[in-house]
């Protein structure tokens, strides 16, 4: 069900693809749960990567162990959940960017103050709010703390919307340097991706 460390080991394009229909799940006080239903890969030599001018404090758990949370806070406001990806040192993560809600959805409508579905966890910050996510989890493990990725097979019973969709290849949201690179990647059908 929780999605092994060698899972996030791989290339970080073909890791950000095969996340789209896995579960982000937070478990603190109660258990949320989302698809992923969106997600940014960011590449070592990408200037729009947190890691390209070398590693920080800031961005110290993007260079640690594949399958570890990089988790920052953007214009001091919002609070963004990475997926450590490749080799120790490599400096390479997935954003995730969306997810459509599949459990715990009356703590997420109390977090975000909204009843509405699609405006839950359709945006980076959003989704941090909806799960509890803090920056407290940044540099822990996806396997074995809080913060766990489990397999699209782990709800038998419920599939995210667009599962057998074509997944869409596209450029970033909200950057400026490399704009232009396709390292965006969200299932056709699916109404809970991010809006531009």
């Amino acid at each position: 069900m929780i999605l092994p460390p060698s899972f996030y080991e791989r290339d970080t394009v073909t890791v950000a693809k095969d996340l789209l229909g896995c579960l982000l799940v937070h478990r603190n006080e109660t258990a949320t749960m989302g698809w992923i239903v969106e997600v940014e890969a960011y590449l070592r030599d990408d200037p729009a990567a947190h890691s390209y001018r070398g590693e920080t404090p800031r961005n110290r758990a993007m260079f640690g162990p594949a399958g570890h949370a990089y988790v920052y806070r953007i214009y001091g406001l919002h609070t963004c959940v990475n997926v450590v990806t490749g080799p120790e040192g490599t400096g390479e993560a997935v954003l995730v960017r969306a997810l459509e809600p599949a459990g715990g959805i009356e703590f997420m409508q109390a977090r975000r103050g909204t009843d509405d579905p699609l405006a839950l966890a359709s945006g980076p910050g959003k989704l941090t709010q909806a799960l509890g996510i803090t920056m407290d989890l940044d540099g822990t493990p996806l396997s074995g703390g809080p913060l766990q990725i489990w397999s699209p097979e782990s709800l038998s019973d419920r599939r995210p919307e667009g599962t057998d969709g074509e997944i869409v290849q596209t450029t970033r949201i909200g950057i400026t340097k490399a704009a232009d690179l396709p390292l965006r990647f969200y299932r056709n059908g699916n109404r809970y991706i991010s809006r531009r």
